[in-house]
């Protein structure tokens, strides 16, 4: 989608993709990537997202990208933490004890200003982008990320029947972005897509 139009959703507070505590999905499922304690873990396009403060109090340091700065300023208002404000290129820098946030196109975040990252949790990225950005941001992030093990979440859904964002992609298209994965869970959605549509689950 157009960068507008996720920066008015936030303006506007329209943020029904906030979930009101950490995704299950990640709490059940994060022990697969078998990390040590302290290691460092990217979300892309976070938002406020309380998996941030769930993988901190599971003992992790977070780094995040977020297009959109009132986001961030919510994080660490919720956090209760006062970052330090810096510039990275192109980019804002907000940090604070285990905790990096940047803001802006994550087009623009690179492997040296992100650092070394030991996983990625994308609940929120590529399903929200259109598919003809999709490809480009795979291969992006895998370049800044230097190839680090990701848990990834999608949605598989009748696409005519409602538009993204969301969108839906089938496990085929995730190999056709990241090479042969593991699914480790495949389950419908209760209630459906939006509360109307079939829709499965895929992490």
């Amino acid at each position: 989608m157009e960068p507008n139009f996720w920066l008015e959703r936030w303006q506007t507070n329209q943020i029904g993709f906030h979930l009101p505590a950490a995704n299950p999905m990640l709490v059940k499922h994060f022990k697969s990537l078998a990390l040590p304690s302290g290691s460092r873990v990217f979300l892309p396009l976070c938002g406020k997202t309380l998996d941030i403060a769930w993988l901190l109090s599971q003992g992790h340091r977070v780094v995040g990208a977020e297009l959109a700065e009132l986001a961030i300023v919510q994080l660490f208002e919720e956090l209760a933490v006062s970052p330090t404000i810096t510039t990275a290129g192109d980019l804002k820098r907000y940090s604070a004890h285990n905790l990096d946030m940047f803001v802006g196109d994550v087009f623009h975040l690179t492997a040296q200003m992100l650092g070394t990252v030991h996983a990625v949790f994308d609940r929120a990225a590529l399903v929200a982008l259109p598919e003809d950005i999709r490809f480009r941001y795979s291969k992006h992030l895998l370049s800044i990320s230097k190839n680090a093990p990701q848990l990834l979440i999608t949605f598989v859904y009748d696409q005519s029947l409602v538009a993204g964002p969301p969108f839906s992609i089938t496990n085929a298209e995730v190999e056709r972005h990241y090479g042969k994965c593991i699914l480790l869970e495949d389950s419908q959605i209760s209630g459906g897509f939006k509360g109307q549509w079939p829709a499965r689950e895929c992490v």
